[in-house]
């Protein structure tokens, strides 16, 4: 996995890149009560805005991290939001992005580097 410095993981799967919070960010967040997700087949550059998270503390924006396009989203999120406060390095992933260059991933943290960010 690796890390961005807004609180994101980024999972290899097959030719995919599975994108979603961490737990670090979920706590800062509070509950979450609303998940909007883009559309399957959304073209995206890096630092897009491609969903709007909403918790009792605050509304936040998860940015694509790598450019490529959404080829799946994860709807479970839509009907129980809460979800990412359950499991938010597991099953509550946002999106799955086919990267259009891989190697973007090279620029983000491996766990460890992360771990010491947020200390």
């Amino acid at each position: 996995m690796k890390f961005t410095e807004e609180h994101e993981w980024l999972r290899e799967e097959d030719d995919v890149i599975v994108v979603g919070i961490t737990e670090h960010a979920s706590t800062q967040l509070g509950d979450v009560v609303f998940v909007e997700l883009p559309d399957v087949g959304t073209t995206v550059t890096k630092d897009d805005e491609i969903v709007v998270i909403e918790s009792v503390k605050a509304a936040s924006d998860i940015l694509a991290p790598i450019d490529g396009e959404i080829v799946e989203v994860n709807e479970a999120l839509v009907e129980d939001p809460g979800k990412v406060n359950d499991d938010p390095m597991g099953d509550a992933w946002f999106v799955k992005i086919k990267a259009s260059d891989a190697s973007q991933m090279d620029d983000y943290m491996d766990e460890a580097a992360y771990n010491k960010m947020v200390g």
